[in-house]
C-alpha cells in the first residue's frame, strides 16, 4: 500500500499492491498495521456502499459535531471524488482535491474528518464503498453547495443529476464555524 500526501493536510491518495494474472486479481483493500505507520484511521465504525447511474452528483456531505472520515473506493465504474476543507480557521479552508477513482486504477481517497465530501459517477454507473470513523448521525448532517462559486470546483459534468437535498446545500460563506 503506497500513501500520497495531498495538497490538504489528511486527505490522503492510497493505492494499494495490486497482485494480478490471467485468473484475475487479489489486494488487501486496508490492514490495520498497515494504516498506523501510513498515517491511516485504524478504527473504522460503518462500512457503505451505494450505487449510482453517470451523471449522479453526491455530495458535498459532512457531518458535526460527530465528523466522520471516510475511506472511499470504487468497485466497479469510475467516480471523480472530490473532498473540500471546511476546518474553521484552516490555512485551507475552501480549498478542494479531485481525483479520478476507479475499478482500474483501485485507489482510494482518504477523505477525514472536517471535510465536506462528494462525488459524481463519469461512467455509466458505479459503485462505491467507504468505511467511515463515526456512526451515521442524519440529526448531525450537513450539505455544502456543489456548485458554490467560492470553492470553484471543476466538476467533469455541467448538469449533474442531484437529490433534492444536494440542491440546496449551504454556501461555504453560510457556513457556521466548525471546528474538530
Amino acid at each position: 500500500m503506497q500513501v500520497e500526501r495531498t495538497k490538504l493536510e489528511g486527505v490522503l491518495l492510497v493505492t494499494p499492491k495490486v497482485f494480478g494474472d490471467d485468473r484475475g486479481f487479489f489486494m488487501e483493500t486496508y490492514n490495520q498495521d498497515k494504516a498506523a505507520e501510513l498515517g491511516l484511521p485504524t478504527s473504522f465504525v460503518q462500512d457503505n456502499h451505494s450505487k449510482s447511474s453517470k451523471g449522479v452528483l453526491r455530495g458535498l456531505h459532512y457531518q458535526y459535531p460527530q465528523w466522520q472520515g471516510k475511506l472511499v473506493r470504487v468497485v466497479q465504474g469510475e467516480i471523480f471524488d472530490v473532498a473540500v476543507d471546511i476546518r474553521a480557521g484552516s490555512s485551507t479552508y475552501g480549498e478542494w482535491v479531485g481525483y479520478s477513482l476507479n475499478d482500474e486504477n483501485k485507489q482510494q481517497l482518504y477523505v477525514p474528518e472536517g471535510f465536506a465530501h462528494g462525488f459524481v459517477v463519469t461512467s455509466d454507473t458505479a459503485e462505491v464503498v467507504y468505511k467511515c470513523t463515526a456512526m451515521y448521525a442524519p440529526e448531525q448532517e450537513g450539505s455544502v453547495l456543489w456548485n458554490d462559486p467560492a470553492i470553484g470546483i471543476n466538476w467533469p459534468i455541467d448538469e449533474p443529476l442531484l437529490s433534492a437535498k444536494d440542491k440546496v446545500g449551504t454556501l461555504l460563506a453560510d457556513l457556521p464555524a466548525l471546528s474538530l
